[in-house]
C-alpha cells in the first residue's frame, strides 16, 4: 500500500525550494527533448485529474514569485508546446534550465494544494487491485482515464503505435508520480526523477 504520512509542517519557502533545485545536477543538454515531454505530461495527469488549467498555474506562477518567468497564457503555453510530442509548429522548442525548474515548483505547488484528491485517487486504484477489478469501474478513476485519453489526443502528434493500453498505464504511473510529488521534497523528487528517467525514455 502507498501509506504515505506527509506533514504541511516545515514545508520549504519558494526561495528555499529553487535554492535546492539550483544545487542538484542540471541535465544533460542531450536529453532535453525527454525532459520537456516528461514535464507536460506529468502536468497533463495533474490537468486530467483535477480539471485545473491555465489560470490557476498562472496564479501558481504568481504565488511562487515565478511570474517573470510565466507571465501569461502565450509564454505557458510556449513553454509546454516544447514538448516535442505535441502538434503543431507555433511553440518555442525550447526550454531552458530556470524555465523547467520554474514548471517543477508550480506542478508541485499545484499537486499539494490537490493532494487529497491524489492520495483518494491512489487510494481507488490500489482498492480496485486488491478486488481484482478494473480502475474504470470506480467513477474517479474512470472520469480520469477518459480525461487524460482525450486529452493526450487532442494535444499530442497522432501515432498508431499507443493503444489505449498504453495511455491507461501511463496515466496511472503518472498518478503515483503525483502523490509523491504533492508531499514535501516533491519538488527535489520530481527533478532527479526529471532527470533519471531522461536517459531511459
Amino acid at each position: 500500500m502507498l501509506k504515505v504520512m506527509y506533514s504541511a509542517a516545515n514545508s520549504p519557502t519558494p526561495t528555499s525550494q529553487w535554492d535546492d533545485l539550483t544545487k542538484l545536477p542540471a541535465p544533460n543538454s542531450v536529453h532535453w527533448d525527454n525532459i520537456k515531454t516528461q514535464l507536460d505530461l506529468v502536468l497533463l495527469a495533474l490537468e486530467s485529474l483535477t480539471g485545473i488549467g491555465s489560470e490557476a498555474m498562472l496564479k501558481a506562477a504568481t504565488d511562487l514569485n515565478l511570474e517573470s518567468r510565466l507571465p501569461d497564457r502565450v509564454a505557458l503555453w510556449r513553454l509546454r508546446q516544447s514538448n516535442p510530442l505535441r502538434k503543431g509548429q507555433g511553440g518555442r522548442k525550447k526550454l531552458d534550465v530556470e524555465e523547467a525548474r520554474s514548471l517543477v515548483l508550480i506542478t508541485c505547488y499545484l499537486a499539494k494544494q490537490h493532494q487529497e484528491l491524489i492520495r483518494r485517487a491512489v487510494g481507488l486504484l490500489e482498492q480496485m487491485a486488491e478486488n481484482n477489478r478494473e480502475p474504470h469501474e470506480a467513477a474517479t478513476l474512470g472520469d480520469y482515464i477518459d480525461a487524460f485519453c482525450n486529452i493526450y489526443q487532442e494535444r499530442m502528434e497522432e501515432d498508431a503505435t499507443i493503444s489505449t493500453d498504453h495511455l491507461t498505464h501511463l496515466a496511472f504511473k503518472l498518478l503515483i508520480d503525483l502523490l509523491f510529488y504533492s508531499g514535501p521534497g516533491g519538488h527535489r523528487r520530481l527533478w532527479l526523477a526529471l532527470i533519471d528517467r531522461s536517459t531511459k525514455f
